[in-house]
């Protein structure tokens, strides 16, 4: 399970004094499965974002940002819950990694994923922004998946919300967040707004409000519902929850922050640790 919320502002022409995107997005996994925090990558500097340990499948990602030759593309990986597939080969860790690294826009990259499909059920979003002057800060927000195959252009009207399920059935708890989600945003949309607008995004992804009843994630997971069913997934028994938190914000003049709050050990309840990154794009 993961859940994601993004704001394009103006369709992504600038607003002096106001931020371009924002986005925020909890990642739910298993609190045992290594993972690196969020760190320019080694290999590619130009790529931001945390990157999966476990044995098998390191250097995979669920959430990072790149920016290079006049484009920023950002991606997130959510699974789809509730979902079987024959002949999966490949796992979907590199989904997001090989669109960010690449010279692809995000129509081209969607168009050959799914031509060339043999992963689990997934829904990948990915944004594009074009920073070189001459698309006019011009931003994309598309919503690919295998279950069933298909690509969505989103709508930048409004506050968008992705989650574990189709984008026409969206789960409770991604219709509720996208609400609160876009009235943090109109209240704090300003640059001066900074630290109010974290803070206030933050206490949404620790949000452990129960959004019942939900008949979509009932079918997905009948027996999984009520501990699946917050933006913040707290399930100790079980050794899974939400595990890091993202931020990514970008100003009229291409300036990212990117603050991530993950766990320092495998107890939720212990010690978190805030990385808080900036780039000029």
């Amino acid at each position: 399970m993961c859940i994601l919320f993004i704001y394009v502002n103006n369709n992504g022409e600038p607003v002096p004094g106001e931020y371009k995107l924002v986005l925020a997005s909890n990642r739910d996994e298993y609190y045992t499965r290594p993972a690196k925090p969020a760190a320019p990558w080694e290999e590619s500097p130009f790529v931001i974002g945390g990157r999966d340990m476990e044995p098998g499948r390191e250097g995979g990602t669920w959430l990072a940002i790149s920016g290079q030759d006049g484009m920023v593309k950002i991606g997130a990986l959510l699974n789809v819950t509730g979902e079987n597939k024959a002949n999966v080969t490949l796992g979907r860790g590199p989904i997001v990694a090989n669109y960010l690294v690449g010279s692809q826009s995000n129509d081209e990259y969607s168009k050959q994923l799914l031509a060339n499909d043999n992963y689990g059920p997934f829904n990948l979003v990915s944004v594009q922004i074009d920073t070189s002057g001459s698309g006019g800060g011009d931003v994309s927000v598309l919503h690919t998946s295998n279950a069933p195959c298909k690509i969505d252009p989103c709508d930048l009207e409004g506050p968008l919300g992705f989650g574990n399920s189709t984008l026409e059935v969206p789960l409770q708890k991604v219709k509720h967040g996208r609400k609160q989600f876009g009235d943090i945003v109109d209240k704090r949309l300003k640059l001066e707004s900074k630290e109010l607008l974290i803070e206030e995004l933050m206490d949404l992804l620790k949000s452990n409000e129960k959004h019942l009843p939900d008949k979509e994630l009932s079918r997905r997971v009948p027996e999984f519902t009520e501990k699946l069913a917050s933006i913040n997934v707290y399930f100790p028994e079980s050794g899974y929850g939400s595990r890091t938190r993202t931020i990514i914000l970008i100003d009229h003049e291409n300036r990212m922050d990117f603050i991530e709050e993950t766990m320092v050990s495998a107890d939720p309840d212990g010690e978190w640790n805030r990385t808080c990154l900036q780039r000029q794009f």
